[in-house]
């Protein structure tokens, strides 16, 4: 759940200030309908602009650019309501009584309601433009190296990345990093099928099987690799069309070979309640038997076509 500002002030010493409304209304900034109209207007017509043309084989990053904008205007407005909160808390702790220090005060937290509302605005828009994104290519937008905090919605389809996740559990302060649920891990690893009937089938087994585990525990969070191009990207996909909160965690390639094996420790710390596997390398297998280990439940994927290997027939000779 976001902190909002003003729940931060709740919990400060105010006595004998005087704080008054957000400078800011709702009716400062854009709709959600109008929102929804212009930009999807304005996708629509870049995608034609590109359609047919030697750029069209980009529209993928320029979709990607797109959402990014908004993503990256979000970004810039949740610094300013970090710094504007950090004065506002050291103006209150050096608090002189002065009609100087008074005004100081006000001044701060007046911008810090104004960022806190812009930075709403901003993700509400970016939000729609990764709907258009995902409708558009069939994958969930993803940042390149933070979080996609959604605080209005309450994390409701955020993709936070793992560090976050983690230094929040530990800290139990950045609730908009911690999503509310419970985890589920979802591993596999890039496959290539050999037809488009059974990469189909492939992908529908994905979702089939998350649409099962979510019926088993409905308040689920997926956490992943957040791979763009192997399965992940499937699973991903489900998250956001399902309204399904995520939390990636990437590769630290500083690690060289053990990266993978690092990643599987970070993800199995959430403490799950299943670890979904589809087919993949060794690393994957690696953390099947720790999941076992520690009595988490596996569901296992990785038969022909992301089947249970059980189920797969026996070859006769």
């Amino acid at each position: 759940m976001h902190t909002t500002f003003v729940d931060q002030l709740a919990g400060l010493d105010l006595a004998g200030f005087s704080i008054g409304p957000a400078p800011l209304a709702q009716t400062d900034f854009p709709t959600s309908e109008e929102v929804n109209q212009t930009l999807s207007a304005v996708w629509s017509d870049l995608f034609a602009m590109v359609s047919g043309t030697a750029l069209e084989a980009d529209g993928e990053d320029l979709g990607w650019a797109f959402v990014n904008l908004f993503h990256r205007s979000a970004q810039r407005k949740s610094t300013a309501l970090d710094r504007a909160t950090d004065e506002v808390r050291a103006l209150i702790a050096t608090a002189d009584g002065s009609e100087v220090h008074t005004h100081d005060l006000e001044t701060q937290i007046e911008r810090a309601q104004c960022a806190e509302s812009a930075m709403l605005a901003l993700e509400e828009m970016r939000e729609v433009a990764a709907s258009l994104y995902l409708n558009e290519f069939g994958s969930s937008w993803k940042p390149v190296s933070s979080s996609r905090f959604n605080h209005g919605a309450m994390l409701t389809s955020a993709l936070v990345e793992g560090r976050d996740f983690l230094r929040a559990r530990s800290e139990a302060r950045h609730r908009a990093a911690m999503p509310e649920g419970t985890p589920v891990v979802f591993a596999g690893g890039r496959t290539r099928q050999a037809s488009d009937a059974e990469a189909v089938t492939f992908a529908n087994n994905v979702w089939a099987t998350l649409d099962k585990v979510h019926d088993r525990v409905p308040d689920m969070v997926l956490i992943h690799g957040g791979d763009t191009k192997g399965v992940d990207r499937l699973a991903a996909s489900w998250a956001e069309r399902r309204g399904i909160a995520q939390v990636t965690f990437s590769l630290d390639m500083r690690l060289g070979a053990r990266a993978g094996f690092k990643r599987n420790e970070r993800m199995l710390s959430a403490d799950p309640r299943y670890v979904v596997a589809f087919p993949g390398n060794g690393v994957l297998e690696r953390l099947v038997i720790e999941a076992k280990a520690r009595r988490i439940t596996v569901v296992d994927r990785r038969g022909p076509l992301g089947t249970c290997p059980k189920s797969t027939p026996a070859s006769t000779s």
